[in-house]
């Protein structure tokens, strides 16, 4: 082979390679141009990069993250159904920016006007759903805020639900990542906020979600876009890929359409760099535990929640599992009775619990089928 020829195929094997195997980014290799922002792993809340990441700044509507949380939080606990009417206010009305132009005395269902929060970014309709659950929206954002209190967010203060630029209203990367880690706690949440179109008053309405990420990124399915003159472009997104699911949220970023490009830049790094390693996802049966003096002799155990954890790519190796879980309880059980654990463990160091649950109920056995079953180990086995 001459050494023109040689040069060739050089060239082509080396552009092959890069096809197949793109090389893997660096963090120097991340240009995000926004003011703050952080890459979060949404299973253990390790920060995998950031910036600026505990500085105050305006959330725009990131803000209607938590404002879905509390609505739905009150679905789930009964206090209100998704085909609730729920009748607008002259409030509700006067709202400006974003918004599905409700009139006084208008109805919509519960469930619509979530939807409008989640992918029409709808002010409107987040002082109507406010003054819905608590009466007022002031009573509501002070729930708001209760709740920025308990998730520990120390650089959070909501003013109003919908995150229109005020005084004293203002969050943080940081802290907007630990309200997008608790959203997904809710999986209707992500299911809004994963609606790329939708029809609201029998479809002379359409609503379009504002997060393009969901036509443009691979696995992204939520949450929030933000913009105001204050704030610039924000975003508080997520995406999951092979078991792996990051949390991004960028502020401040001055282009337009800048906070999609900035959370790209980061999903791509966290997707190049990570892996995660999972034994068990959340509900699948680990086993089971023999009941004594029940209806039946044995529960399935589930897993609570998803068993695995976050590793550098290549170091899959370095995480382990164990499972501890009882041999043997006594009726009644509950569904949901905790009967044990799955221990995950990295380079031999505990990383995470995950609660091991009875899958189901079963009552305690009458007196005839305890004797039943004494007569049947006794002489017929």
């Amino acid at each position: 082979m001459n050494f023109k020829r040689k040069v060739s195929c050089i060239i082509l094997m080396t552009f092959f390679m890069m096809m197949i195997a793109p090389p893997v980014l660096m963090a120097d290799d991340v240009e995000v141009k926004g003011e703050a922002y952080v890459l979060m792993d949404a299973d253990s809340g390790k920060v995998l990069m950031g910036k600026n990441e505990h500085k105050k700044l305006p959330p725009a509507s990131m803000t209607k993250l938590m404002t879905l949380i509390l609505a739905v939080e009150a679905m789930e606990e009964g206090k209100v159904a998704l085909k609730d009417k729920v009748v607008s206010s002259e409030n509700a009305w006067k709202m400006g920016g974003s918004q599905i132009y409700l009139e006084p005395g208008e109805e919509m269902t519960y469930e619509d006007m979530l939807i409008a929060i989640a992918v029409g970014s709808a002010n409107d309709a987040c002082v109507a759903v406010a003054e819905h659950l608590e009466g007022t929206h002031k009573n509501f954002v002070e729930k708001m805020n209760e709740r920025a209190r308990k998730m520990g967010l120390k650089n959070t203060h909501f003013v109003n639900s919908y995150g229109l630029t005020a005084d004293d209203h203002y969050s943080s990367s940081y802290d907007m990542a630990i309200i997008a880690r608790n959203a997904l706690n809710y999986p209707r949440i992500l299911e809004y906020c994963s609606i790329k179109e939708y029809n609201l008053r029998q479809g002379d309405f359409k609503l379009f979600n504002t997060n393009k990420l969901l036509w443009w990124y691979q696995g992204a399915d939520g949450f929030k876009t933000g913009w105001t003159n204050e704030a610039k472009y924000c975003l508080t997104a997520t995406a999951k890929r092979d078991g792996l699911r990051l949390i991004s949220v960028v502020m401040g970023s001055p282009e337009k359409q800048g906070n999609f490009r900035d959370s790209m830049q980061l999903f791509n790094y966290g997707f190049a760099r990570y892996a995660y390693k999972s034994f068990f996802t959340r509900g699948s049966a680990c086993g089971m535990v023999k009941v004594g003096k029940g209806i039946i002799d044995s529960v399935e155990v589930i897993a609570e929640e998803d068993a695995g954890s976050i590793t550098v790519k290549g170091e899959e190796n370095t995480i382990k599992s164990q499972m501890e879980f009882l041999s043997y309880v006594d009726a009644p059980v509950s569904q949901g009775q905790k009967l044990g654990e799955i221990l995950i463990f990295k380079d031999g160091t505990l990383e995470k619990k995950v609660n091991l649950l009875a899958s189901q109920d079963i009552a305690r056995a009458g007196l005839p089928r305890e004797i039943m079953k004494i007569f049947v180990e006794t002489y017929l086995l």
